[in-house]
């Protein structure tokens, strides 16, 4: 099992961070070629964002420029203890009534917001054209070996470490910013084996079924889409994180909530849950 992830609710009190704004702060690393390049980013990418003199100001960039950081931090590590694992990531960090967030490689994050999924990135794979031409453009290359790969090996095009596949597999990270409205359901974070075998729109209907069997409650939600995932042949290992931004009990009454929701909120929702298989 190579996935980590991190569920930091309270990120404000782990960071002594006192501006009255809250913030919450949600991770999923998918780990190869050994386990310790996403232990390393589970244990140091958080505290990088939350230490970033931008964190306050812009946290868009705090997060983003984060990754590159624990990317540059792990490798050092990798050069002197001779790894060579590597690992995708994808975090969301909510500050106030905005949502940022910031990948690497195919694990993904997606939004619910009113009953529809919501595409929020573009994972980073070998045969998107701007990744083949940056590849092609160091001197790499793109290969179909069952699936596409950077020079015949790696199957994403961007990950923290892989210390003898740079700089093809870049450490840069993406990012975007999304304001919420306090209309969102639910976040949903996880590896690339969930979203092989499960799509968007059918996780909107396997949570809705589960808070029906439930009478509202998300507890083991995300347990459920694991399952699902197992069910459609997935046999990869599979980490799904599932973060209510409103009531579940509202969500299946088609509710709408009055105002937008803060991280602060998640103390009167059921704790954010993580499953792994």
């Amino acid at each position: 099992m190579e996935d980590r992830h991190v569920l930091l609710p309270e990120f404000n009190q782990l960071f002594g961070l006192s501006d009255d704004v809250d913030r919450a702060y949600f991770a999923v690393f998918d780990g190869h070629g050994g386990v310790d390049a996403a232990n390393y980013s589970a244990t140091h990418l958080h505290v990088n964002v939350g230490l970033h003199e931008e964190i306050v100001k812009n946290p868009a960039e705090a997060l983003k420029c984060s990754f590159q950081k624990t990317d540059e931090m792990f490798l050092f590590k990798a050069k002197r203890e001779r790894l060579r694992s590597g690992t995708t990531g994808v975090s969301a960090l909510i500050v106030g009534n905005k949502l940022h967030i910031a990948w690497l490689g195919d694990s993904q994050v997606m939004l619910v917001r009113q009953g529809k999924a919501v595409t929020l990135m573009e994972p980073h794979k070998p045969e998107r054209e701007d990744e083949k031409a940056r590849i092609e453009a160091l001197g790499g290359c793109v290969t179909y070996m069952d699936c596409w790969r950077v020079n015949g090996t790696l199957a994403v095009s961007r990950a923290i470490g892989d210390l003898y596949q740079k700089p093809y597999v870049s450490g840069d990270a993406d990012g975007d910013s999304f304001e919420l409205s306090g209309s969102e359901d639910y976040l949903l974070l996880a590896c690339d084996g969930f979203f092989d075998a499960i799509k968007p729109y059918e996780v909107v209907d396997l949570v809705l079924d589960h808070l029906m069997q439930t009478n509202g409650v998300g507890v083991k939600a995300a347990e459920r889409l694991v399952a699902a995932a197992k069910e459609n042949g997935s046999s990869d290992n599979i980490t799904v994180l599932v973060v209510f931004l409103r009531d579940p009990q509202h969500i299946l009454l088609g509710m709408e909530s009055k105002y937008p929701c803060t991280p602060g909120d998640f103390l009167q929702l059921p704790c954010p849950e993580c499953q792994c298989s």
